[in-house]
């Protein structure tokens, strides 16, 4: 079930007129808030060139504003708590934090925006933003899935979503790095971004 509309069956534009969308899409319009207890903001660099390191925050807010008719008119933002890194390894994570990498001291956020919405056929979605790190920001595409709505046994309203992304660390300023005797470096520019939402309605 496609939260924003169904295509058309001509195989033209996912169509956004309300009239189109079934009474079940139209009432999950309205705002959420991020349930950061059930959700995973996580990434994947390479270390070494030949293994990779996955890693997660746990400290995050966000809120969503969905619109069950039109893709276009829905947003999401996201502030993450950079100290609250953790790749399972506090030697690391003290790395991380550290002047090399996100300067947690100086910049305590990084931030995403969303600037706009637009549907990929069926459950999928492109959301594209403002990813702010280190003071640096720079557009994001995160390709995102609906994975659907449910009722909680707390009366809850939810909805799950679940992302990928790419960056170059690089480009937002994240340069560190140390050679490799055998060539190559230690940790790689590309890391790959992962998120697993689930929101909560707004009474």
């Amino acid at each position: 079930m496609s939260i924003f509309g169904r295509k058309n069956t001509d195989g033209s534009a996912t169509a956004t007129a309300t009239a189109t969308v079934s009474p079940e899409l139209a009432a999950l319009t309205g705002a959420y808030s991020i349930d950061p207890a059930h959700s995973t903001i996580g990434f994947t660099a390479r270390h070494a060139m030949v293994t990779n390191v996955k890693g997660k925050f746990n400290e995050f807010t966000g809120s969503l504003q969905l619109d069950g008719t039109d893709p276009s008119r829905s947003t999401a933002s996201i502030d993450v708590r950079m100290d609250s890194i953790d790749t399972g390894s506090a030697d690391r994570d003290g790395h991380l934090k550290s002047a090399d990498f996100f300067r947690t001291d100086e910049f305590p956020a990084m931030t995403f925006r969303s600037t706009s919405v637009e549907s990929a056929g069926g459950d999928d979605y492109r959301v594209t933003g403002d990813l702010s790190i280190l003071g640096v920001t720079r557009p994001l595409t995160i390709d995102l899935e609906f994975n659907g709505a449910a009722k909680d046994p707390f009366g809850n309203e939810r909805v799950g979503f679940e992302g990928k992304a790419e960056i170059l660390r690089s480009e937002w300023g994240l340069t560190w790095n140390a050679a490799l005797e055998t060539g190559g470096v230690l940790v790689s520019d590309k890391i790959k971004l992962n998120f697993d939402i689930s929101a909560i309605k707004n009474a």
